[in-house]
């Protein structure tokens, strides 16, 4: 249940963790639920708050759950990863056939979220389970660990295989999903796509602790940052967050990091190949890095030159000057129009200083400084992988020989 544990914790139905019974509570006066199942059963407490990582609904699927958990991590006595396993997967697959059946997005293939005829500006939403089951192993049926996690909905951990090597393979989901309960007045309506929310951070964090020393981290990564609101700072955004990091610099073992759509905010300090020697970092073709993204750069870094440029618009000028020698009921109909034009050529100006900004803050800039190491097409994705995740592991394990 720690932040810094390896191992996994599945329940039964009819098993609750309980610190004090249902009926000590009772006595002491405190606070209980209607049984012990209230206080620490799996569907009302253990699994939303992800301390419960699986469910089996008996003892045989629970050992059976705990066998495929070792198909993934056990390590034999003396060794360093894994032993690579069998698959009939071949190495050079292209991810791009992969079937995208998914209500509420517009895609027909995983091919589609990389084409910039599909896909311009790589803004529209995404599943991110299919993507990650696109670049596995199809021999090998992932395990998806934190699965009922509530609030955590927004980061998808797999244990899978890439090319017969075991690996914990993380997703940051790509469309934006409802939230359940009650909603804060200073936060989100909405999971947002590709933004870290406080508990997505946790599970983020928890996740790349799990593989520490074990086996390597590969993240496919659409990030537009952290969650910054209220409430997100109120429930811990900040500690979580840096929970990312520290996750990074100990993490025991190779990672690979890949832009697949739009890469910003707080996500290049955490995940930044400073903190970790073994890191490599990839991005496919057609994909946006950058600290910032065009629309809010240009809504707030450049808000003075949006400003001038909506001014200077012939058609915001014209009804200025007009304004300037009104009289009467005119002067308020032009006034109304002016502001009505102003807004309309505001929001224009604001697109056009983004679209700016994200041509000259592109992937290949985030290569010439260092950001990205390389930029792949995406017809090689799931190959340029696998060979990174050998190369991490030959190097790890050249580094431990040494």
């Amino acid at each position: 249940m720690l932040m810094h544990t390896r191992g996994i914790l599945v329940m039964m139905p009819e098993s609750a963790m309980v610190l004090t019974g249902k009926q000590a509570l009772d006595y002491s006066g405190g606070v209980s639920a209607d049984d012990n199942f209230g206080i620490g059963e799996y569907d009302r407490i253990m699994g939303p708050n992800g301390q419960a990582q699986y469910w089996a609904p008996d003892l045989t699927a629970a050992c059976a759950l705990l066998v495929r958990h070792y198909d993934h991590a056990y390590r034999a006595p003396g060794e360093r990863f894994p032993r690579r396993a069998t698959t009939t997967d071949p190495v050079e697959r292209d991810v791009r056939d992969f079937p995208h059946d998914v209500d509420g997005c517009v895609f027909a293939t995983v091919g589609d979220i990389f084409s910039d005829a599909a896909n311009p500006g790589r803004k529209k939403p995404f599943d991110i389970r299919t993507l990650l089951r696109a670049v596995g192993d199809q021999d090998r049926e992932p395990l998806e660990r934190w699965a009922d996690m509530q609030d955590a909905e927004g980061v998808v951990v797999f244990d899978a295989h890439l090319g017969g090597w075991a690996v914990t393979l993380l997703g940051i989901e790509s469309r934006p999903l409802p939230r359940y309960g009650r909603l804060p007045g200073d936060g989100p309506a909405q999971w947002t796509a590709g933004t870290l929310f406080p508990l997505s951070s946790k599970k983020a964090a928890r996740a790349i602790n799990a593989g520490s020393g074990s086996r390597p981290l590969v993240v496919l990564a659409n990030l537009s940052g952290f969650d910054g609101s209220p409430e997100s700072l109120r429930r811990c955004q900040l500690e979580y967050g840096a929970e990312i990091g520290r996750a990074i610099v100990n993490f025991d073992g190779p990672i690979v990091f890949c832009v697949v759509s739009r890469y910003h905010g707080g996500a290049f300090v955490v995940f930044s190949g400073a903190l970790h020697d073994n890191l490599q970092m990839f991005a496919v073709e057609g994909t946006y890095a950058s600290v910032l993204g065009g629309a809010p750069a240009a809504a707030v870094v450049f808000a003075g030159d949006v400003t001038k440029r909506t001014r200077d618009d012939p058609r915001v000028a014209a009804l200025a000057a007009a304004l300037a020698h009104a009289r009467g009921a005119e002067r308020a109909a032009l006034r109304a129009q002016l502001a009505a034009t102003t807004d309309t050529v505001r929001s224009e100006k604001l697109g056009a200083v983004a679209a700016e900004f994200d041509a000259i803050h592109t992937v290949q800039r985030a290569r010439d400084v260092g950001s990205v190491h390389e930029i792949i097409p995406a017809v090689t994705l799931r190959p340029r992988l696998i060979e990174a995740v050998q190369r991490g592991i030959t190097r790890t394990i050249n580094e431990t020989e040494h």
